[in-house]
């Protein structure tokens, strides 16, 4: 007996998308289900029919193959064979689910309204991503960190620790405080992407720290020891050389930021910054016209060739 072609049997034509061939076979497959006719012998070589139309046209390589060959086709693994199972073909070559097809028709449950038939598989829950902004310092030496979550339709209250040495833009992980999941999967994880707040002194490049200190023309022609702030540890008196220029750096070894992967403290560059009074009275201008006439050569002198 000849098969009835495929593309008949779905109702669609052989121009039609592999989105309307899938949809016609959904709409077929919902109203020719055994379940959904219980004893109807008709229905049921209908929904075979349908299934092995589907099987086939639902494969774009099948597909391919059954428009070269029409009805010689037998795409390899022989569609329904007279009497062969229903069901064959759920779920293959087009990727139609059989949940995705029949839930709801039966109050969620396949077979019949019986919920100990359901078919829902567990699913781990969906992560939750949110901000938080902590203190430089906190970021740099490390610490703790409060914030509420919404987790399923509840607030609680999450502790984050914050390791040292992090970055703005870094994300946290935090295992199971995402949404819960359902039929005893595992909750989803609480990701956390960490903003630091700036500082009114301090910046970081790397593990290093950066102050910038000013001091007088005075202080950097003849050398000064001048006060500089740490970032926890209160300040250290620093010796300022004679003859620094501005701009220059010097460095307070391991105070800077631990290193997440070594371990290893940076370093405090204290950048110099020299600076002049906005206003000078009648002695200190005298004074700077005094030290511009007794120097010597002007610091520009052949710099630009």
């Amino acid at each position: 007996m000849a098969k009835p072609d495929y593309y008949q049997v779905l109702g669609v034509s052989r121009s039609a998308s592999q989105d309307e061939v899938r949809r016609a076979y959904k709409k077929l497959a919902r109203e020719l289900h055994p379940d959904k006719r219980p004893g109807d012998q008709q229905a049921a070589q209908r929904f075979a029919e349908v299934t092995e139309a589907w099987e086939v046209l639902g494969n774009p390589e099948k597909r391919k193959q059954y428009d070269q060959f029409g009805q010689t086709f037998r795409g390899g693994e022989g569609p329904f064979q007279g009497g062969g199972n229903p069901f064959h073909g759920f779920g293959g070559g087009g990727g139609v689910d059989l949940e995705d097809l029949l839930g709801g028709m039966f109050g969620g449950g396949f077979g019949g309204g019986g919920g100990s038939r359901s078919r829902s598989r567990p699913q781990k829950g969906s992560n939750i991503s949110t901000e938080i902004t902590v203190p430089f310092s906190v970021a740099a030496a490390g610490g703790e960190h409060s914030l509420t979550v919404t987790a399923g339709g509840s607030d609680s209250q999450i502790t984050v620790r914050i390791p040292a040495g992090v970055n703005s833009g870094q994300t946290i992980r935090l295992a199971g405080q995402g949404n819960p999941g359902s039929g005893g999967a595992p909750a989803g994880d609480l990701m956390v992407t960490i903003r630091v707040a700036p500082h009114p002194w301090f910046r970081r490049e790397g593990a290093n720290l950066i102050v910038e200190v000013p001091v007088t023309p005075a202080e950097a022609a003849l050398g000064a020891r001048v006060e500089v702030p740490l970032l926890s540890d209160g300040t250290v008196v620093l010796t300022i050389p004679p003859g620094t220029c501005g701009g220059a750096k010097l460095r307070l070894r391991g105070k800077g930021v631990r290193n997440p992967k070594t371990g290893e403290p940076g370093d405090q560059l204290v950048l110099i910054r020299i600076v002049v009074p906005a206003e000078l009275s009648a002695e200190q201008r005298s004074l700077y016209e005094r030290l511009q006439e007794v120097s010597e050569e002007s610091p520009r002198a052949g710099l630009w060739g």
